[in-house]
């Protein structure tokens, strides 16, 4: 069965640490940080010094992607926040397995990003160190925006890359995923999918969840 990340960029933040309570108790597997910086994409939300605050689930990780330029400059930062998984950009860097190894070496689940348009060919050598991959399924920095078909291509061919190679990375997909293409998305090759408007948005996020589950 697909895992469901909820992204906490569609929640409240009146009552954020309530607001993740709840997508937990509804079934969420992971819990999506959308990290934005205002320079590799056009809006700023949080940095690490939140993530400390938020309390700690049992068996639910916390799964950070890094949307922001040159994350050298502050990923001990991040390495140091209690996170479970964080992603960084391959367009974001010119040190990807440096610092792919540096999340490694702090027992943090490393995983690289793409942009819709950025190649499957920016992970080749590093599939082997990688956890999961993240294929953006919209241009990133803002919330709500419908899914590109043309993604489900690129998440075939990317898990055809993983069986060739024996390898048991996870494929995770951001971007517009609901009920009516989370059907297409998981036939692709999607093990995770990022939900955000399609959990949060909805009145009940238990019966949102099961929607995306059972799809």
């Amino acid at each position: 069965m697909v895992k469901v990340a909820p992204s906490i960029l569609s929640a409240s933040f009146n009552n954020l640490a309530l607001e993740i309570d709840n997508v937990v108790k509804a079934g969420a597997d992971l819990i999506h940080l959308d990290v934005m910086d205002g320079i590799f994409v056009p809006n700023v939300t949080f940095g690490p010094l939140i993530y400390k605050d938020i309390p700690r689930y049992e068996g639910v990780e916390f799964d950070a992607h890094l949307m922001v330029t040159q994350p050298e400059k502050n990923i001990h930062s991040f390495l140091e926040s209690g996170l479970d998984r964080i992603s960084i950009h391959a367009e974001s860097t010119d040190h990807l397995h440096r610092l792919l190894q540096m999340i490694r070496n702090h027992q943090i689940k490393p995983a690289v990003a793409l942009n819709p348009a950025t190649p499957l060919a920016a992970v080749k050598w590093v599939l082997e160190d990688l956890d999961m991959v993240l294929i953006m399924s919209v241009n990133p920095g803002f919330g709500g925006q419908s899914f590109l078909k043309g993604m489900l291509g690129k998440i075939e061919r990317l898990k055809e890359m993983i069986q060739q190679q024996g390898l048991t990375v996870e494929i995770e997909v951001d971007g517009g995923v609901c009920p009516d293409n989370i059907r297409d998305v998981v036939n692709a090759g999607a093990d995770i999918v990022v939900a955000g408007s399609a959990v949060f948005g909805k009145p009940d996020y238990a019966e949102a969840i099961r929607a995306l589950k059972n799809h």
